[in-house]
């Protein structure tokens, strides 16, 4: 599979990220950019976005942007930090990009923005299987 087709297939076996509406917008070898729409059911009790929500865009950006090396990629961990909350309609963006591969681990930076507006910064480390993605 090329780089471009393989984070199609993990979206299309993906029940989570499609309920999220999570679309891919660019992918790339080593880079991936998806976006989604924060829906009613996905705020908080203040009415802001869950933090789950940034969370699990930037995760799966994170995830496609890994595994377009052509091999299966496991995060073994991440974080994020929260700058912006977030509103009901809010459109987002999260774009992550390889900034290391070191043997069987990659480093990535996962990019989140409303428009030009960063509202979040992931950061995660990914172990590479020798699985090839078929």
């Amino acid at each position: 599979m090329t780089e471009e087709q393989i984070p199609h297939k993990m979206l299309s076996q993906d029940a989570y990220s499609q309920w999220l509406g999570i679309e891919i917008l660019e992918c790339e070898l080593g880079r991936c950019k998806v976006a989604m729409t924060i829906r009613k059911e996905m705020l908080n009790s203040m009415g802001k976005a869950h933090g789950g929500i940034s969370y699990s865009l930037a995760d799966t950006a994170f995830g496609f942007a890994a595994n377009t090396h052509g091999k299966y990629a496991v995060s073994i961990e991440t974080s994020i930090n929260h700058i912006e909350a977030l509103n009901e309609g809010d459109y987002i963006v999260a774009e992550s990009v390889i900034e290391s591969v070191k043997n069987r681990l990659g480093f990535n930076i996962v990019e989140v923005k409303r428009e030009e507006e960063l509202v979040a910064l992931f950061k995660g480390v990914v172990y590479r299987t020798q699985k090839d993605w078929k």
